[in-house]
């Protein structure tokens, strides 16, 4: 697509997304006829649909450079469970459509959302495929995840995190190693999970010869390893599997939930109040920005793979630049360079959609003190949120 003169100065860039769960196809105004049928048949049906173009990303800018940015969101059909029941082959057709559409727009780099970035390779097989940069957003995602948990631990237990004990879920995963390799210089303590575990062997080993005085076990379980654990980080794709048993956590832990779906539901969490679970990857990104489509999320609130993908736009690095599953603890840093150069923030903590308040942060407190006391805790109502 050509562009005007005035246009010149505009970085653009791309990204995909997918519904999350059947509900998402539901909503949209192009199959609001689906609802109509069942669930499964729907499910199964929008995994075959072409890219869709949702919109256009406007207003977005740098505070320190002045420049300005503009995106193209799109959305493929299949959801997690049907990205999972076909093969990577099937969903790298769909997004090398995606990247010829995004790049007829003029855009200069893709970025991958969810699980479009776990499916196969992390995106190397894609990024060869293209004509334009390819990125997971993973390394955004990870640096966000860890400056977020610094800050809920913090608030939550007053520990820094050289004071605290983190577990990783999911850790021999592209996000999940990148956050042990880098809590593991930082955390007074560090447990690995993950059902691979030869991979978990190799990491662990991989992590005490960069970071020879880190304390580090791990298992295949959680819950044996979940005593104690002031900091929970999930980052496995466990689709429909309780991932954690949240009941056996220490009182007052906090979990960051990275995955999308979540790896932990509100009735788990409900069933331990004193715990604080909050949404990771969130960030507030610079300038008037309008995403052009509900992303489920508040005004100028992006996931962290997404703002990898403005980063780069704004900094004119049209490059491949977040693949596969080995992501350098040295990429995170210099992503979240760019994050704190450009502008960008930190969203507020959210719990399940909703923003954690220093009322509920009491109230977990006092619970947490509570059931240390106690063994157990009386029903109280919540604070109301504001």
């Amino acid at each position: 697509m050509p562009h005007g003169s005035e246009e010149t100065t505009v970085n653009r860039f791309a990204f995909v997304v997918h519904p999350l769960s059947v509900d998402f196809i539901h909503q949209h105004p192009h199959y609001r006829w689906s609802r109509y049928l069942p669930d499964g048949l729907v499910e199964a049906i929008g995994a075959w649909f072409p890219p869709l173009y949702l919109g256009r990303i406007r207003g977005g800018h740098s505070p320190a450079t002045g420049q300005r940015i503009e995106g193209y969101l799109y959305t493929l059909g299949a959801t997690p469970r049907q990205m999972l029941r076909h093969s990577p082959a099937f969903t790298y057709a769909r997004l090398r459509l995606a990247a010829r559409m995004a790049e007829q727009r003029g855009a200069r780099i893709l970025g991958l959302g969810a699980f479009t970035s776990v499916i196969g390779d992390g995106g190397l097989t894609l990024a060869r495929q293209v004509g334009i940069a390819i990125t997971s957003g993973n390394s955004l995602t990870a640096a966000v995840t860890l400056e977020t948990a610094r800050q809920a631990v913090l608030r939550m237990a007053g520990l820094q995190l050289a004071q605290a004990r983190a577990m990783v879920i999911g850790a021999s995963g592209a996000i999940g190693s990148a956050c042990a390799r880098l809590l593991a210089r930082e955390a007074g303590s560090l447990a690995l999970v993950s059902k691979d575990a030869h991979k978990l062997e190799e990491l662990q080993r991989r992590i005490l010869a960069e970071t020879p005085q880190a304390r580090v076990t791990s298992g295949t379980r959680a819950e044996d390893l979940l005593a104690g654990c002031d900091l929970v980080i999930t980052a496995t794709s466990a689709i429909g599997q309780r991932v954690l048993d949240i009941t056996r956590c220490k009182p007052g832990a906090v979990i960051c939930d990275v995955a999308r779906p979540p790896n932990v539901s509100a009735p788990e969490a409900a069933l331990r109040p004193d715990v604080l679970v909050i949404e990771s990857g969130e960030v507030l990104v610079p300038g008037d920005v309008d995403f052009g489509y509900d992303l489920g999320l508040p005004p100028k609130i992006t996931y962290a793979c997404l703002a990898e993908t403005m980063l780069l736009a704004m900094e004119g690095r049209f490059e491949d630049y977040t693949l596969g599953r080995d992501i350098a603890p040295e990429r995170v840093s210099e992503i979240f360079a760019l994050f704190q150069k450009h502008g960008f923030q930190l969203a507020v903590l959210r719990s399940f959609d909703k923003p954690v308040s220093e009322d509920d942060l009491a109230h977990r407190r006092a619970l947490a003190d509570e059931l240390r006391t106690n063994g157990s805790f009386q029903k109280a109502d919540p604070p109301q949120r504001r």
